[in-house]
């Protein structure tokens, strides 16, 4: 271990403790002002590091300086992902080179398979907002034709999707999928139904995931892989983190987004069953714990950064209460192994995958939670995790992921959702709440703000 790791090492430690010994002064509006600037340089450099050395790529690979695509083309992912970040921040050069490169660069008349799921947060949630704020018909027509191209993915025998489509044939493949596989289609699919009032899309994305429901156990639980040919469970643990996490935040947010009531009603069943079962607290905080969908039984005290996405949509929900208990789990899993990993055992306090990928749930439930109660404990948890990533993950070319975070050893990726989510929410926490109305939209699980009304 170098002598600059230890010294980041001990600094983090002492920030956590003093975070939680010491009183804290109120945030100024100065204070705010300045963390907003600072996120938003954050962002331009790393925009600058992406057109310098992954112009055109779907991400940047920030150690080797050099882009990536996921496919055999690029979908633009980056800047597709970037452009309704780059509008909420004011940044209107970016946004609009952003938004020349999808037009001029765009196309799905390929022949690619590509993984649903993905394509749709990403790209079609990505084209809807970045419709939605503009108004340049393009952006809505790449959006509609991306929608009939995925479209094939739901023809299975259950109408739950398929993983993987290809975009020219429609062919699909892949049957062993999970709840966010399936489920997170609600919002997007419903967007191109108010866009395009073709109810199908709609229809097929909520057949898909009330056939989820359906099939929840006798403790209204689900599990975390299911053959959607079948309908028959692979894998009965149920949890909230990776694989199912969108499915229960989409049900709630459809209620928001559209008023769908049958969808308000999953969320709470699914809710009450969630916090009676899995639900755990411990000396540092409140998790949710991993459980047998069919007896209730703990399986193994896991908990991650997907995983603290939960403490936001309770405080959105209304349920201020138990998020706060969550968040502060949240945040210990963050100071405790200097930047959060991506899955850690929360009885033991053991880390067992280290890596942090950039992501934003940590953050994104500080921001619901700021909205809902303007504490300022929220600002400082938000501040400290900002403040770790631009210092702890920044390259010369902008920033990248942890391979540990223990050791701070960085990965060579940029995903697009560091510009999508992770900035957006960092700034919008600290950014006057005019800025966003929460009350107008609701966003989708890449964070793309969708109307409430169109």
């Amino acid at each position: 271990m170098t002598a600059r790791t230890k010294l980041l090492l001990l600094t983090s430690l002492f920030a956590g403790l003093t975070f939680h010994l010491f009183p804290q002064k109120p945030f100024t509006l100065q204070q705010k002002t300045a963390q907003c600037a600072k996120i938003k340089a954050a962002c331009q450099y790393a925009w600058a590091g992406y057109k310098q050395y992954a112009n055109g790529f779907d991400a940047l690979a920030p150690l080797s300086k050099k882009g990536h695509n996921w496919y055999s083309v690029s979908f633009m992912m980056t800047p597709l992902d970037a452009f309704d970040t780059f509008y909420l921040m004011g940044l209107k050069d970016e946004a609009a080179q952003a938004k020349e490169m999808v037009i001029n660069g765009l196309s799905f008349d390929v022949d690619v398979e590509v993984q649903l799921f993905e394509v749709n947060i990403r790209l079609l949630g990505g084209l809807i907002s970045a419709y939605e704020l503009s108004g340049d018909e393009r952006l809505l027509n790449l959006a509609k034709n991306l929608g009939i191209r995925l479209f094939p993915a739901f023809n299975s025998p259950t109408g739950m999707p398929y993983r993987y489509v290809n975009l020219k044939t429609g062919k699909t493949r892949d049957s062993l999928s999970n709840p966010a596989e399936i489920g997170t289609y609600l919002l997007e699919f419903g967007k191109l139904t108010r866009l395009t009032h073709d109810s199908s899309f709609y229809k097929a994305a909520k057949r898909a995931a009330f056939e989820v429901y359906r099939r929840r156990s006798d403790i209204d639980l689900v599990g975390t892989t299911i053959n959607v040919n079948t309908g028959a469970w692979k894998n009965t643990e149920s949890q909230i983190g990776a694989r199912i996490d969108s499915y229960y935040e989409y049900l709630y947010k459809a209620w928001l987004l559209f008023g769908d009531t049958d969808c308000k009603q999953a969320w709470e069943v699914h809710n009450r069953a969630i916090k009676k079962y899995l639900y755990t607290e411990v000396p540092s905080g409140a998790y949710f714990t991993r459980v047998d969908m069919r007896s209730g039984k703990e399986t193994h005290s896991l908990y991650g950064a997907l995983d603290a996405f939960y403490a936001g949509i309770l405080a959105l929900s209304g349920d201020v209460a138990t998020a706060r208990k969550i968040q502060k789990g949240n945040f210990h899993m963050w100071t405790t192994f200097n930047i959060e990993p991506e899955e850690f055992n929360f009885r033991t306090d053991s880390v067992l995958y280290p890596e942090y990928p950039l992501r934003p749930e940590n953050i994104e439930s500080c921001f619901y939670l700021y909205r809902k109660t303007h504490d300022p404990e929220y600002l400082r948890m938000g501040q400290r995790m900002i403040n770790d990533i631009l210092e702890k993950c920044k390259t010369e070319a902008g920033y990248a992921e942890m391979k540990n975070v223990k050791i701070l050893e960085k990965s060579d990726s940029m995903e697009s959702f560091f510009l999508a989510e992770t900035l957006k929410y960092a700034y919008l926490l600290f950014a006057p709440e005019n800025t966003l109305d929460l009350s107008k939209v609701v966003f989708n699980t890449e964070a793309h703000p969708f109307r409430i009304k169109n």
